[in-house]
């Protein structure tokens, strides 16, 4: 846990991650009434999981999963108070969620796979899994979550 929950911490994730939905929200069309609430859902779940992994030391997957149930609830809620579909909320929210750096990492472990047969081939293959199953995981947990 080498980075602390500070106020600053939460503000900056806060607008990172409401920037992130706010730019999908745009590209997937969301009225014009409904982009603030989509920034605050998006970045609620952002930060709920930044706070279980960097406050608490939770797995990515498990905190991912609990942001994604916090995007999930937010959007039902969202919806009802707003007249609007859920589902608008929760698609630009939830793309914050989205473990880019983990997918890099998995291209760029099987790029350094050399070519042919040879005695080192065991190392990047696994780390390149090791990162895929990462991966993949928390793209499950988001959809659970949601």
């Amino acid at each position: 846990m080498g980075t602390a929950i500070t106020p600053l911490y939460l503000i900056e994730d806060v607008f990172w991650a409401g920037l992130a939905t706010l730019g999908f929200a745009f590209l997937f069309n969301v009225p014009r009434r409904l982009l603030l609430a989509c920034v605050l859902c998006g970045a609620a779940g952002h930060v709920l999981r930044q706070v279980a992994v960097v406050g608490f030391g939770l797995p990515i997957e498990t905190a991912t999963l609990l942001g994604a149930m916090a995007v999930g609830f937010l959007g039902y809620l969202l919806a009802y108070r707003l007249h609007a579909p859920a589902i608008i909320f929760q698609v630009a929210s939830s793309i914050p969620l989205v473990p880019g750096a983990f997918a890099y990492q998995t291209m760029l472990a099987l790029i350094r796979v050399p070519a042919g047969a040879s005695a080192d081939l065991a190392a990047p293959l696994e780390t390149a899994a090791l990162f895929f199953i990462r991966t993949a995981l928390i793209l499950a947990a988001i959809g659970a979550g949601i």
